[in-house]
């Protein structure tokens, strides 16, 4: 073995431990292999930054502007609604019913994102059947990873392989090619789901910390919002009188919520005889919202959220009185113009790492953080400490518009649940247009009028042309991490190619699996992606291992179209752990469900497919 060879081995070692660990971000991996590449002049610079202009690259990031059109006119969530609508009220109607309307929707845009719009959905009808959640949402995520498999565009490692055959001069994968093969899988892996899988899956519905759908007024009681509910009295001599919501740092420097102001109206002269006069005055007082327009008066009633410590911490800063709640007061909690939501944060949250003070998330999104959950962690998280992950749940208040404004928002924010305050519009004005431009990028794609990468292209430029979504949504709804991280892999394939290793190891077992049967190679192929895939993403395992799949069969002489596809299949199996597949993770806290659940369930499905992957794709792709 050469210099370079070890060289390469060692980069590659490097990349894989750090995507195991995450010391440090995937995108940030793939660029130290660039560069890395480039300075030890394995690669010239031109080769080592190629894969940025990839058509691999550019159709994926075309993929989630079309994706993302998709989601932000309500396109998807209209479909996922009807389709859920069908299904009855037991669990076997509905499990299939929630796993055939995600794979149906994965096959053509992110699964990631499918995933997050169907999600208040599916607890939200888990509950509305006295059914646990964590009975629905494992066959709602690996629903969504067998949907990826059932066409050319359902996931990246489709792609990749595709575009891999292309360019040995072999016949890429048409649209369809991956559907028999895909619906199969879907079609075992439902029936897998509603006979065995049902009963391996958790039930976790008296658990607490279980997110499930409930009324503003029930989240309010769970998160114990009344108990912490008190007046404060604006004195005459108070220093707050003149000052706004923001001078009195309520948030910032005391951590109390000011949910309403009570003032009473100002009294009016009646009626005016000489020098006498009737004045009238209201008893009743008046609700207010708070705002920077809103300056405190004397006797002004603060109706305010806190603990006892922080509330008499402000009251005696601002020289303020303090009385308990009347129970008419929870209404300032939720009502008509204000109330709570929980939102959960994905996995490419730009929240993620940061504390809520960092974030301005006040100023930037009107909204007043009253809380953090946490999935097993410990509870009474600090407001202006706590460093926010992936997967942790806020409890918001605000206006029901600025909560439903979260929504629009679907890198950062899943919000929970359908209160009728919240309920939008079921199909938002352009998207029977956005279906139009869907249908004639897949019309193109089969008909093979155009290549993928331009016809993809076209149709993301027309969905920001035709205001389906704006320029700045597109560049928000484009995982650049995962652009980065498909390009910056791309030349670690070419370099492992260009220093011999690619024919090294598949020379080696070329010689070791010669004498078995082709689909033993197809079982191995499969096995070894899935394995890595569950700690690896499917993106950069099908980079890695696809160029070893292609080697093998051209040194035994055989189609390598079957092998291919058993690597891209096996890329989109990550059934097996909690974070092999963001879909898993999104789901983990909103189920309560734990690591073992993965694998109880995960490993028989990812042998199932195996045993069904090694003995279609023959029939589809004759060696």
């Amino acid at each position: 073995m050469t210099f370079e060879m070890l060289l390469t081995l060692g980069i590659l070692a490097f990349a894989i431990i750090f995507f195991v660990t995450e010391w440090l971000r995937v995108d940030v991996v793939a660029l130290v292999v660039v560069i890395t590449l480039m300075v030890t002049q394995i690669l010239e610079p031109s080769e080592a930054i190629a894969g940025f202009s990839s058509p691999v690259v550019l159709t994926i990031a075309s993929l989630f502007i079309i994706g993302g059109a998709i989601l932000q006119t309500g396109l998807a969530a209209s479909i996922g609604r009807q389709i859920l609508k069908v299904a009855g009220g037991g669990q076997t109607s509905l499990m299939i019913a929630v796993m055939l309307t995600v794979a149906i929707l994965s096959a053509f845009m992110s699964d990631t994102g499918t995933v997050a719009v169907l999600l208040p959905a599916v607890i939200s009808m888990a509950s509305s059947v006295q059914l646990s959640p964590s009975k629905l949402l494992i066959p709602l995520s690996f629903g969504a990873l067998l949907g990826g498999s059932a066409t050319l565009i359902g996931t990246p490692p489709n792609i990749i392989v595709s575009d891999l055959l292309h360019e040995n001069g072999l016949e890429p994968f048409q649209f369809f090619d991956y559907s028999p093969i895909g619906l199969i899988l879907i079609i075992s892996g439902i029936l897998f789901m509603v006979t065995l899988g049902k009963k391996m899956l958790p039930d976790r519905t008296r658990e607490k910390g279980l997110l499930r759908f409930e009324t503003p007024e029930e989240i309010a009681e769970r998160y114990r919002l009344p108990d912490n509910l008190y007046r404060i009295r604006v004195r005459k001599a108070s220093t707050l009188i003149g000052k706004n919501i923001v001078e009195g740092e309520f948030g910032a420097r005391y951590s109390v919520n000011i949910l309403e102001i009570r003032r009473k109206p100002e009294a009016r002269t009646m009626v005016k005889l000489g020098e006498t006069r009737l004045i009238w005055q209201a008893d009743k007082e008046k609700g207010i919202k708070p705002s920077t327009e809103i300056t405190f008066q004397p006797d002004d009633v603060l109706i305010a959220q806190g603990t006892v410590d922080d509330i008499t911490h402000l009251a005696a800063s601002w020289n303020l009185g303090v009385q308990p709640a009347k129970p008419a007061d929870e209404k300032a909690i939720s009502n008509e113009e204000i109330g709570i939501a929980e939102v959960l944060l994905p996995q490419r949250s730009r929240l993620v790492g940061k504390t809520l003070p960092k974030l301005s998330f006040g100023r930037i999104y009107k909204l007043t953080v009253l809380g953090i959950q946490r999935p097993g962690g410990k509870k009474d998280l600090n407001l202006k400490t706590t460093r926010l992950r992936f997967g942790d749940t806020l409890l918001v208040q605000g206006s029901w518009e600025n909560i439903l404004n979260l929504r629009q928002k679907r890198r950062d924010f899943v919000v929970m649940g359908h209160p009728e305050e919240m309920q939008g519009p079921t199909q938002r004005e352009k998207a029977p247009l956005a279906g139009i431009i869907l249908l004639g990028m897949l019309l193109t794609m089969v008909g093979e009028f155009m290549p993928l990468t331009t016809s993809s292209m076209l149709a993301a430029l027309l969905m920001i042309l035709t205001g389906c979504l704006t320029i700045d949504d597109a560049y928000s709804v484009i995982d650049w991490k995962s652009i980065v991280l498909v390009a910056g892999m791309l030349p670690m394939s070419a370099a492992l190619s260009k220093v011999g290793l690619i024919d090294l190891l598949a020379s080696n077992l070329t010689v070791a699996l010669g004498s078995l049967n082709p689909i033993w190679i197809i079982g191995g192929l499969f096995l070894t992606t899935s394995i890595f895939t569950q700690v690896l993403s499917n993106t950069a395992t099908a980079v890695l291992i696809a160029p070893l799949a292609l080697a093998i069969g051209q040194n035994l002489g055989i189609q390598p179209h079957a092998l291919l596809m058993s690597v891209a299949i096996a890329a989109s199996m990550a059934f097996a752990s909690p974070v092999a597949s963001p879909v898993n993770t999104l789901v983990m806290g909103a189920g309560n469900y734990r690591f073992s659940d993965y694998i109880k369930v995960g490993a028989p499905m990812i042998l199932i497919s195996m045993v069904i992957t090694m003995f279609v794709l023959p029939l589809l792709f004759p060696f």
